[in-house]
This record gives structure tokens, sequence and C-alpha cells, in this order.
């Protein structure tokens, strides 16, 4: 399919292949590749006219794994229960299910690199899918660390991953962009870019890491002033600061 649809597409794949999927891109073409059954073939090739198929080898269900390969950002090192931490970094162990990323995907090292800017103070992470930028925050001596996401199977991944990292996060159900979100100095938001600015007028950081968005996108929050921007791959994170 066309880059052009590309956030369109991958928005609706994710809905079709919930257990997370590989991408690629060639020229103006994106692939998006899933490991499904008969049923979410059908559903695939219902919504994308161009579908193709190809039979796997038995397993298919654990090779999921080879998709979610640890990154070093800084001291950081972020990756799966199943590899090795780097000798003498500080490691962030997520183990994603088939639901959530550890780590990898540009978004998220945008917003770590960013974050490693930022002087520790108390942290809030809006969205926060597996946990990793919350159990990354912690592990930069940020505290406290409040982590909220509207989706219960996202808030259960974080409790674990918070566990198995043995470091403290208060976590909560709730939507950002209705319920009460508690004071915070720094706050990070790794969400779709309207949810980003319906936040700019909810909450009220001394520092706001923004992204979740592509490169083009510019995202508008009133009161606050860009102070950095990093982009990877076609996608962006920012940096904003109260003004």
């Amino acid at each position: 399919m066309s880059l052009a649809r590309a956030e369109e597409a991958r928005a609706r794949f994710l809905e079709l292949a919930p257990g997370g999927f590989e991408e690629s891109s060639a020229g103006d073409e994106l692939e998006l590749a899933a490991y499904l059954d008969a049923q979410g073939e059908a559903g695939v090739r219902a919504e994308f006219a161009d579908a193709a198929s190809t039979p796997v080898e038995p397993g298919w269900e654990h090779a999921w794994r080879r998709f979610h390969r640890p990154v070093r950002i800084g001291p950081l090192w972020v990756g799966p229960p199943w590899e090795a931490p780097d000798a003498g970094s500080l490691p962030v162990v997520v183990d994603p299910g088939q639901a959530f990323g550890t780590g990898s995907h540009p978004t998220t090292r945008l917003c770590l690199e960013l974050l490693l800017e930022v002087e520790p103070a108390s942290l809030l992470d809006i969205g926060c899918g597996s946990g990793v930028l919350a159990v990354a925050a912690a592990r930069l001596g940020f505290a406290p660390v409040t982590a909220v996401d509207s989706d219960e199977s996202a808030v259960a991944a974080t409790r674990e991953n918070a566990r198995a990292n043995r470091v403290h996060l208060d976590i909560a159900r709730a939507d950002a962009v209705a319920d009460p979100l508690p004071a915070t100095t720094v706050a990070v938001a790794n969400i779709e870019l309207a949810a980003v600015e319906a936040l700019g007028v909810r909450v009220d950081p001394d520092t706001f890491i923004t992204s979740g968005y592509l490169e083009r996108d510019r995202p508008a929050l009133p009161g606050l002033r860009a102070a950095g921007r990093r982009t990877l791959d076609g996608w962006a994170a920012d940096r904003f600061e109260r003004a």
C-alpha cells in the first residue's frame, strides 16, 4: 500500500491483528505482515484488497518474539526477558506479551532519548501501554512515577513489568482526555496526535514529552513552548516546556 495511507493502515491493521505485526517499506510502498488464523486472514482480505498470504511453518505462534529486539538508549538497555542485558547498563526488561512493544518502536526510543535530557522529578506516563516509559523513568530516578491507560490489559501489563523490574509505580486505569490526572513536573504521552493536543489543556507540567505521530505533524499545545525535537524513520517526538 502507499506510504500516504500508512498511519490509517497501521491503525486499522492493529485492530485486525492485535497480536502485533511487522512492517517494512520500499520506496513509496508499505508492507504490513502478521501471523493470523483463517478467520484473521479473512478479516484482513476484506479490509485490504491487495492482501496476500503465505503458509508458515509450525511454531509460528512464538515467532512474534523475533520482532522484539533489545535497544540501547544512553545508559538504558530496553528489551524482552528472553534477551540478556548489556553489562553495565540500566536494564528495563519488558515482556510485551503479544500486544505491546518492548521499546524498539521509533516513538518509544525518541521519548526515552528526550527523557534522558530531563532532570528527574515526578512523572506521569499517559497511555502507558506496556509501561516501558514509566519503568525506564523509575530506573532513571524519577519519582513518584504514575502510569495511566484506558486499556485494562495495558494496566495489567504495566503492573507486571513494574514488578519484574522491581520499581514502584502508581498505576491506574483512566481515560486521559476525560478523567482527572495528577499534578506532575514531567509528563510523557506516546499516543496519537489528537489525544496529545487534547491533553495540552488538561495537564500543566514543567516539561511535556510527546510522541506517537509522524514527522510531518506538529502538536499545538497552548502555554507550552517547543524546546526540542527528535525524529527517526519518519516518526517524531517533541519536548515542550512551560512558557
